[in-house]
């Protein structure tokens, strides 16, 4: 692949503070192929479409799910009536959820409230458009499912460069460094999330688009902070934060202050992606709650 052919179309939603170069659709155009990873929520689908216009895209080969969330996957089925001719690849356990969502939907409603509201509901996908193969024809892509983030995670390889949706969490950019943290609601399982990681290390791209946020490299080096990150978490999260009480989320971010120097960039971050980055802190605690409890 040229990665020149590559282009990031930000989705911002000024409505929600801090949601500014953190959601994102990624295309990718040449004379034989034109794809698009993760195409969002339905309200920022008027967007996507003027600035697929701008670039060019009659047709659209493939739409990528690196997961049905509704901040990823949620636009697609309304962006299938502009391009009846793409084909979705999507985890299997996915595709009953985006071609039947309501039960997504309402899941959506519940966890993130008015978040959910802002982002619109989730259009259903027709089930003749949507499938999963670990090849797709013959771009030369490979599928691999990475259970983590979410049980319906998929990353997708394609020559150096590896689309890899959350399965390392969230990246910000940041003055001083790396600024990451992990992403973990519920279910969450360590051992599950650090398989996926592993596997991807062993791909050895060199490359890597994180869903949220941005085209980094080298690949590798985000991907081992991500596996020592999910591992330092849950140890943070034991030590400090298991109560799950009302000053647990404040104990924890202390903790990570001291002990997690990439998290410790967040006081590098704009006033409105920290305070962001801040209540999803509250999400990702939460899901390691989970996973302790349950062990």
């Amino acid at each position: 692949m040229d990665i020149d052919n590559l282009s990031c179309i930000d989705l911002d939603e000024p409505r929600l503070e801090g949601f500014s170069r953190f959601i994102s659709a990624w295309l990718y155009q040449d004379e034989n192929l034109t794809f698009l990873v993760d195409p969002g929520p339905l309200a920022t689908i008027p967007y996507l479409l003027e600035q697929l216009e701008l670039k060019g895209v009659a047709r659209l080969d493939y739409i990528f799910l690196t997961h049905i969330h509704i901040d990823h996957a949620g636009g697609t089925g309304a962006l299938l009536k502009s391009f009846p001719e793409a084909r979705v690849i999507c985890h299997p356990q996915g595709i009953k959820h985006m071609t039947a969502p309501e039960k997504l939907w309402q899941g959506s409603l519940k966890v993130l409230g008015y978040v959910a509201e802002v982002y619109g509901e989730i259009i259903p996908v027709p089930e003749a458009n949507i499938s999963f193969s670990e090849k797709v024809g013959d771009t030369g892509i490979a599928v691999f499912k990475t259970p983590g983030h979410a049980q319906h995670h998929l990353c997708f390889l394609f020559d150096e460069l590896l689309f890899a949706g959350e399965v390392v969490g969230v990246r910000s950019p940041v003055p001083g460094g790396i600024y990451m943290r992990p992403a973990t609601p519920p279910r969450f399982i360590l051992d599950v999330a650090l398989d996926s990681i592993e596997r991807m290390l062993e791909l050895r791209p060199e490359k890597m688009v994180i869903a949220h946020y941005g085209l980094v490299e080298p690949a590798l080096d985000y991907l081992e902070i991500g596996r020592e990150q999910l591992q330092l978490w849950v140890q943070g999260v034991e030590a400090v934060a298991l109560a799950g009480d009302a000053a647990a989320e404040e104990r924890l971010f202390q903790w990570l202050l001291v002990n997690d120097a990439n998290y410790a960039r967040i006081k590098e971050l704009d006033p409105e992606t920290y305070a962001r980055e801040r209540y999803f802190l509250g999400n990702t605690m939460r899901g390691m709650i989970g996973y302790l409890e349950s062990r």
